[in-house]
């Protein structure tokens, strides 16, 4: 039934909302609307009278009631105010037909009731016309619903221009840790739903490509994005990986062989791999991302990981005379993996920097900690571009364990320079600085002392501490952990400074200093120091609290606990803490509590 005939079934002549008796049922509420009707019969239409009768109506009336009385009056109905909480505090008038969304979307054939004019009691006697009510499909749907049902099969999709590291850190994972979608395959058939649905699929699927960086994968992307060329302004993020080892062309005889070849304590004897062969250049790799990606906003290079690894030729004919990589300028962030095989002087990044103009974020990421690293990155940092406002350096790895002493590479490294010094001169024409390694006070009290305070952009600041630099007597006063309290008591000097260098840093909102020990006895306990919005967690002392108040007064700790937790004796006579926060994180951590740990408390 129609919206502009159901105005005509009110009997009543008040002006108000439509009076509905909820007592009575649908039959015996029909019967009083049919009976209605015939005292008004001179102003019925025709089409009124064939909707009535029973061959019209699906559901038969059956025996006629006695009319009411006159002047009888149904219990007027309101329907109850929307609360103001509710997304949409007024109704709105939307279609009143329900339809599968599957359904044909062509226009069904008008029936008759719709060619006749009719007339409303209560228009007094207006001829409105009823038109068919418009269908509606999938494609009909606002363009938020279908990303948000996107959202839920593919999850949540960031701008590829979009800041990536410390600023949405629970929508996001930095670009050196984006993986692609696991399900791809299964989910390329969503693109067949519609052709709404085929754009955006096709978007969310070619979003992110991994690509071999040999000549042979190059030459086979080309040809494919030639024959599919509406898919190249879908691609904002693309990798390539340069393999560091290739099968042997006899390979096929072993891998047949159900036998697995001896392991001896310097690798395979009968390795079926060897130096890889076809493995392209930088030079060309840059021309196919240029030539090829127009909207490619991000570009991540894994160079690999292996014992005396080759480095990847920068140019085709290395013979002196090379000329410079194409330009991409549409790349604003930079995602090196295995970066000791890409870059290892300050010449190699400068040809980075030339062919990438508009680079704003670089991420940094070494396999494996060494010297030759820390004395590389020493000679790029006070050369990084201006530009740049974004750097997130990772030179230990991902060997998170405490220490017993400094190792030999680190010693090597000192005796020729201190690292943070050059940290300290990158920084200061940053926004966001990330960093992984080995870093100590002398990283802020440089800081503080280089950057102007009216016109320093640094916003963020993330510390991940391996070990605290610093002049020992003994090789076993190097060590890290929580049971160290020399490593404490320079983990508390660290956070001393980075509070007191607030005071010229005044734009920095986040700052981070966390130590991480996987080998932990008592993870919770690992310390760590986090300023946010105003609000701290972390270690504390009288001297970090008074501190805190002088450059950031707005700032508060969220608790300051006195103690760990528990401490009880155990049965073979050791103490034992039981902390208070076994499964959650820890929100204070006193640092003179962490010398009962130095005395070698057992914990749990």
């Amino acid at each position: 039934m129609t919206v502009q005939t159901a105005t005509m079934f009110n009997a009543d002549t008040h002006v108000g909302p439509l009076s509905i008796d909820t007592r009575r049922t649908s039959i015996e509420r029909t019967s009083i609307d049919r009976t209605s009707s015939r005292e008004d019969v001179s102003k019925a239409t025709v089409e009124l009278a064939s909707i009535m009768t029973t061959a019209s109506n699906p559901v038969s009336p059956g025996a006629s009631s006695p009319p009411l009385p006159q002047g009888a009056r149904m219990q007027d109905f309101s329907p109850p105010t929307r609360p103001s909480s509710t997304p949409f505090p007024e109704p709105e008038l939307g279609q009143t037909n329900i339809r599968c969304l599957s359904c044909p979307v062509e226009a069904e054939p008008d029936h008759d009731h719709h060619n006749h004019l009719v007339e409303s009691p209560i228009l007094g006697g207006t001829e409105l016309p009823g038109y068919p009510l418009a269908r509606t499909n999938l494609n009909d749907l606002p363009a938020e619903i279908h990303e948000c049902i996107l959202d839920h099969l593919f999850g949540y999709k960031v701008s590829a221009s979009s800041r990536s590291s410390l600023g949405m850190p629970s929508v996001t994972r930095s670009w050196g840790t984006a993986l692609r979608h696991s399900r791809r395959k299964e989910l390329s058939a969503l693109a067949l739903v519609s052709n709404v649905w085929r754009v955006l699929i096709q978007e969310r699927l070619y979003r992110h490509i991994k690509i071999k960086a040999t000549v042979q994968s190059l030459n086979e992307s080309v040809a494919f994005f030639a024959g599919h060329a509406h898919l190249r302004d879908y691609i904002r993020h693309i990798e390539l990986w340069f393999a560091v080892f290739q099968p042997k062309q006899n390979a096929l005889a072993l891998s047949s062989t159900s036998t697995l070849p001896p392991v001896t304590l310097d690798g395979l004897t009968n390795a079926s791999y060897v130096m890889p062969t076809d493995n392209c250049s930088l030079e060309e790799a840059f021309y196919f991302v240029s030539t090829t990606f127009p909207e490619v906003c991000v570009l991540t290079l894994e160079g690999g990981e292996r014992r005396k690894a080759p480095k990847v030729r920068h140019y085709i004919l290395e013979d002196g005379h090379e000329k410079p990589m194409a330009k991409v300028p549409s790349v604003t962030t930079l995602v090196c993996k295995g970066q000791w095989n890409l870059i290892r002087d300050e010449d190699d990044f400068d040809a980075f920097a030339n062919a990438l103009p508009n680079l704003q974020e670089w991420h940094g990421n070494y396999s494996k900690a060494k010297s030759k690293s820390y004395l590389c990155m020493a000679t790029i940092l006070p050369r990084l571009p201006r530009n740049l406002t974004s750097l997130s350096l990772n030179l230990e790895g991902v060997d998170y364990r405490r220490e017993l002493s400094f190792p030999s590479y680190f010693l090597k490294v000192s005796n020729t320079l201190h690292f943070c010094t050059k940290l300290a001169e990158a920084t200061r024409n940053l926004e966001h600085f990330s960093y992984t390694g080995r870093v100590c006070r002398t990283f802020f009290e440089l800081l503080s002392r280089l950057v102007d305070a009216r016109s320093t952009r640094l916003k963020t600041i993330d510390l991940t501490v391996r070990n605290c630099c610093r002049h020992v007597v003994h090789w076993n006063e190097s060590g890290s952990g929580i049971t160290d309290m020399n490593f404490i008591n320079a983990f508390e000097q660290l956070v001393l400074a980075g509070i007191r260098s607030l005071g010229r840093l005044k734009s920095v909102e986040y700052l981070r200093i966390r130590y991480v020990d996987l080998d932990s006895p008592v993870p919770p306990l690992n310390p760590y120091f986090i300023l946010r919005d105003g609000w701290c967690s972390g270690v504390w002392s009288d001297a970090i609290v008074t501190e805190l108040n002088r450059t950031r007064p707005e700032a508060r700790f969220e608790d300051l606990a006195e103690s760990f937790g528990e401490v009880g004796i155990n049965k073979d006579g050791r103490m034992v803490i039981s902390p208070e926060f076994p499964r959650s994180r820890v929100l204070s951590l006193k640092l003179s509590n962490y010398a009962y740990l130095a005395g070698g408390i057992a914990v749990p």
